[in-house]
């Protein structure tokens, strides 16, 4: 079995106002990743995400299929899991 790992990730580009964070919370759910995204004052949108490194990487996977999404830059590093966390959600 994968271990579980929680990362927070900044996303940079045409990353508001084009379906992000509705595209990040299905693809959350349906990889059975917790946590959560939300758009930050600077345009930027900001998540922290939990799962194995697999589902991590298939949901920012979805994410960059969005039509209108254009990921220029992500800062990415791993914090602590959080056990008492048990769906995704948009702030």
């Amino acid at each position: 079995m994968s271990q579980i790992i929680r990362k927070h990730i900044e996303f940079y580009g045409w990353v508001q106002g084009v379906g992000f964070r509705y595209r990040a919370n299905h693809a959350a759910s349906a990889w059975g990743c917790t946590g959560w995204v939300r758009n930050e004052w600077d345009g930027s949108v900001s998540m922290e995400i939990q799962g194995t490194e697999e589902a991590i990487d298939q949901v920012i996977l979805a994410i960059e299929r969005g039509t209108f999404v254009k990921i220029e830059n992500m800062r990415s590093w791993q914090i602590p899991v959080d056990e008492d966390e048990y769906f995704f959600r948009m702030e």
